[in-house]
């Protein structure tokens, strides 16, 4: 891993983003959103994980997060982890229409990995970036919430329901148990 994306302070806010392998777009159907909401929601609660900004693209996940328990690094290995083995019974389990595919990819990705046996879902790493100025907080809260609409999927920022936006913009309740930063 780069010397420039490492966590290195747990008591700082990082920017992450977690990559499916060849930017398959596993997100675009419920089943696999919600493992991985149901995964968030489970580090955040019992690991110590804290969202305070989030959005689920088909491809990728972008996150501004924080910890009050387990190091980063390891909540996000574990939910790489756990995810991976959720999305592959998922596939295998649920008549997905792409599940040849699917499969094949997770496979092929494995089989040029030393550290994975069958499948591999997630690209390595999750580029952390140290959140250490309110400038570069308020910038990459934006670009978070806005990048469903210019992706071209909403016109607006809280219309994307797998995202942080509404409970910021609108006050509503997400999939994710957020900690708002304001």
């Amino acid at each position: 891993m780069s010397e420039r994306y490492k966590v290195r302070d747990q008591e700082e806010n990082y920017f992450i983003t977690m990559t499916i392998v060849q930017w398959v777009d596993l997100f675009t159907r419920d089943r696999y959103m919600h493992i991985a909401e149901d995964s968030l929601n489970y580090c955040i609660k019992e690991k110590g994980l804290i969202v305070f900004a989030y959005v689920i693209m088909p491809s990728h996940i972008h996150m501004i997060v924080g910890t009050s328990g387990q190091p980063i690094n390891n909540i996000i290995r574990d939910f790489k982890k756990y995810t991976s083995k959720a999305f592959i019974e998922a596939i295998q389990d649920s008549g997905e229409s792409r599940a040849e595919w699917l499969l094949n990819t997770f496979s092929f990705h494995a089989q040029k990995s030393k550290r994975h046996k069958s499948f591999k879902v997630w690209k390595d790493g999750f580029h952390p970036k140290i959140m250490d100025r309110v400038e570069k907080l308020e910038a990459t809260f934006n670009y978070i919430h806005y990048n469903p609409v210019a992706a071209g999927y909403v016109k607006n920022e809280q219309d994307w329901i797998h995202s942080s936006a509404s409970a910021y913009l609108e006050n509503d309740n997400c999939s994710v148990q957020i900690t708002k930063w304001y």
